[in-house]
C-alpha cells in the first residue's frame, strides 16, 4: 500500500510539472507572437507579459493548497472574478478576459476555436510608478501616503460586509488562516536554523488568536469583515495621474479577501516596515484610523502584523521550492534569505509593546500637530486628535467647516467636555495594545490634563506631557496661513488664538513636562529623543 501511495504521489508530481513546463512553453510562444520585445514578469502563481501598452496575465497551472489552478476552467473562473473584483478599484487598468487558441506553438490572442489558456487583458501602466519602485528610489511622498490611505478607507467603507450566515472572518476561521501558515511551512521542510523562531511564533499565534477570539467575534458582528483586496502591499499600488491605484487583488481564495479590515491595513503598514520605511508606514496607518475612526481595531493590529509576515515568509519559501531563484534581475536577496528576514520581522512584531501616554498641547499655531507627527512617524505610535474626534462626533468629515465661534457651537464648553471624553474614552481602549500612544488637543486647562495623568498611572504606562509653544508673532502667521489654506481639521482664527491665549492654564514645571520651542530644530530632535527615553522606547528611524 505504501509503495502504491508512492506511486501516485510520483504520478501527480510528474503531471503537475509536465503542466507547467508547457504554460512555459506557451508562455515563450506568446512572448514570439507578441515581438521580441514583450516582458517576462512571473511571480508563484502568476505569468505577466509586457507588450505595448497591454499587459497579458495567465495564471500558472499549480495547486498550492490555498488555491488550485490545475484546471483550465478553474482558470478562466478565476481570470473572470479577477477582472470584477479589480474593477472597483481599478477600473482603467482592467480591460477584458482574453481566451488563448490556435496551437500550443502558434497561440492566438483572441479568436475562434479550442482554447488553450485564458489571461486578464490590463492596460499596461509604467512600473516604476509602482508604489514599492516610488519609494525604492525616495520618490513616495507623504501626500501620496495620505492619499492612499483616504483611498483605503473610502474602498473600506463602500464594501459589501461579510453576511452573518457566511464562513468568512469568524474567530476559527482567522485562527485556522494563521496556523495554517506555519503548517504550510512545515510541508516546504524550513530551514533547521528557522525551527526555534517558528515554534516560539507559532505558540504565540496560538496564545494571542485565543486571547483575541470574542474581539473578532465583536469585529465581525460590528461590520468589519468586508470583501477586502486581500493583497494590498506597495507593489500592488500605482501612481496614475497622480493619484494612488490599487490593482491586482485576491481573487483566488474567499478566505483571503473577505477579511478585517484591519488585516487589510496591518499588511500594508508591514510592507513599509519591511522596506525600511516604518515612518511612512506609521503615517499611513494614522491617516487610515483618523479617515475610517476604526480605533477599535488596534486591538488586532499586531496580531495582523505578525499573520501578514508569516504570509509573506510562507510565499518567500515557496518560491524558494520552486527554484525560482535567479529568474528576476533586479533581486538584491535570495527567497531564503527573504525567509529569515520576514520571520525576523514577524518575532519583532509579536515582541510586547510598551505602554506610553503622551500628550502634545499649547495653542492653536504652537506646532503641537505638526510634533506630534512627526513623533508619531518616529515611535511607531498611535495618534488621537482632538480636531478630528470634536468633527466626528458631530458626523462632520475632518476638514468640513462648521463655523463655529470660540466657546460656541461645536466649541461651546459641554461639546468640548465631550470631545475630551470620547478621546479618554479612546485612550483608555488603546493603550493595552501596547502601542505608544499621542493625544493631540489644546490641553489648555488644567482639568483638561488630569484625567490622562490619571488614566496613565492606572494603566501602568510611562506618561510624557508635551507642552508646545512659539512667539506670538510665529503663532499668528501660522493660524492665518493655515485657515487661508481651510486643508486642516483645525477651525482656529485669529480671534481663537487671541481667546485661547486669555484662557490659558499652562502646566506647572515638573519630571513628567517637556517645554519647547516648536520653532527650533534642535529643540524638537532632543524633545523626540527624550520622550522616547521617558517612555522606554526606541526612536524609529525616519523613512521619506
Amino acid at each position: 500500500m505504501a509503495l502504491h501511495r508512492t506511486g501516485l504521489a510520483a504520478q501527480r508530481s510528474t503531471a503537475a510539472q509536465s503542466a507547467l513546463d508547457a504554460h512555459t512553453a506557451l508562455i515563450a510562444a506568446l512572448r514570439a507572437v507578441l515581438g521580441g520585445e514583450a516582458r517576462l514578469i512571473e511571480t508563484h502563481i502568476s505569468s505577466v507579459l509586457l507588450a505595448g501598452d497591454a499587459a497579458y496575465k495567465l495564471k500558472k497551472p499549480v495547486d498550492l493548497g490555498f488555491l488550485d489552478f490545475t484546471s483550465l476552467a478553474a482558470r478562466k473562473r478565476y481570470c473572470e472574478l479577477e477582472l470584477a473584483l479589480n474593477r472597483r478599484t481599478a477600473p482603467q487598468l482592467y480591460l477584458e478576459v482574453v481566451p488563448i487558441t490556435g496551437a500550443p506553438t502558434a497561440p492566438r490572442l483572441g479568436g475562434a476555436g479550442a482554447v488553450l489558456d485564458y489571461a486578464v487583458k490590463m492596460r499596461r501602466f509604467d512600473t516604476e510608478d509602482s508604489f514599492d519602485r516610488l519609494l525604492a528610489r525616495g520618490a513616495l511622498d507623504a501626500s501620496l501616503v495620505d492619499a492612499l490611505a483616504d483611498r483605503i478607507a473610502t474602498f473600506h467603507a463602500e464594501i459589501d460586509s461579510a453576511p452573518p450566515d457566511s464562513p468568512f472572518g469568524t474567530p476559527d476561521a482567522i485562527l485556522a488562516d494563521a496556523r495554517d501558515n506555519f503548517a504550510h511551512i512545515a510541508r516546504l521542510e524550513a530551514p533547521g536554523s528557522s525551527r526555534d523562531a517558528l515554534e516560539r511564533l507559532g505558540r504565540w499565534t496560538d496564545a494571542e488568536g485565543e486571547a483575541l477570539r470574542e474581539t473578532f467575534a465583536q469585529r465581525r458582528r460590528d461590520g468589519f469583515v468586508r470583501e477586502c483586496h486581500g493583497d494590498l502591499h506597495l507593489g500592488n499600488v500605482a501612481r496614475i495621474d497622480g493619484a494612488p491605484v490599487p490593482f491586482d487583488c485576491i481573487e483566488f481564495n474567499a478566505d483571503f479577501r473577505w477579511i478585517d479590515v484591519m488585516s487589510e491595513i496591518a499588511f500594508t503598514l508591514m510592507d513599509f516596515i519591511d522596506r525600511g520605511a516604518p515612518a511612512l508606514g506609521w503615517r499611513f496607518l494614522n491617516r487610515a484610523l483618523e479617515s475610517s475612526g476604526d480605533y477599535a481595531g488596534v486591538a488586532v493590529l499586531r496580531f495582523y502584523l505578525v499573520y501578514r509576515a508569516m504570509v509573506r515568509a510562507k510565499v518567500a519559501l515557496i518560491r524558494a521550492r520552486q527554484a525560482e531563484r535567479g529568474s528576476d534581475p533586479r533581486a538584491v536577496s535570495s527567497p531564503l534569505e527573504d525567509f529569515a528576514h520576514h520571520l525576523a520581522d514577524a518575532a519583532a512584531f509579536a515582541a510586547p509593546g510598551a505602554r506610553a501616554l503622551i500628550l502634545t498641547g499649547g495653542v492653536s499655531g504652537s506646532g503641537k500637530t505638526t510634533f506630534a507627527q512627526s513623533l508619531l512617524e518616529a515611535l511607531g505610535a498611535v495618534r488621537l486628535r482632538s480636531d478630528i474626534e470634536r468633527k466626528r462626533l458631530h458626523g462632520l468629515d475632518a476638514t468640513a467647516r462648521s463655523g463655529s465661534a470660540f466657546g460656541a457651537g461645536l466649541y461651546a464648553p459641554r461639546a468640548t467636555q465631550a470631545t475630551y471624553a470620547r478621546l479618554a474614552e479612546l485612550a483608555q481602549a488603546l493603550l493595552p495594545a501596547g502601542f505608544p500612544l499621542i493625544v493631540d488637543a489644546t490641553f489648555l486647562h488644567a482639568a483638561d490634563r488630569a484625567p490622562f495623568v490619571t488614566l496613565a498611572r492606572e494603566a501602568r504606562a510611562g506618561y510624557t506631557l508635551l507642552w508646545c509653544d512659539a512667539p506670538i508673532e510665529v503663532l499668528r502667521e501660522r493660524v492665518a496661513a493655515r485657515e487661508a489654506a481651510g486643508r486642516d481639521a483645525s477651525e482656529a482664527t485669529l480671534e481663537v488664538l487671541t481667546r485661547q491665549l486669555e484662557a490659558l492654564e499652562p502646566p506647572e514645571p515638573d519630571a513628567q513636562t517637556l517645554f519647547c520651542d516648536s520653532t527650533q530644530d534642535e529643540i524638537l530632535a532632543e524633545a523626540r529623543a527624550e520622550i522616547a527615553r521617558r517612555c522606554g522606547l526606541p526612536a524609529q528611524r525616519s523613512a521619506g
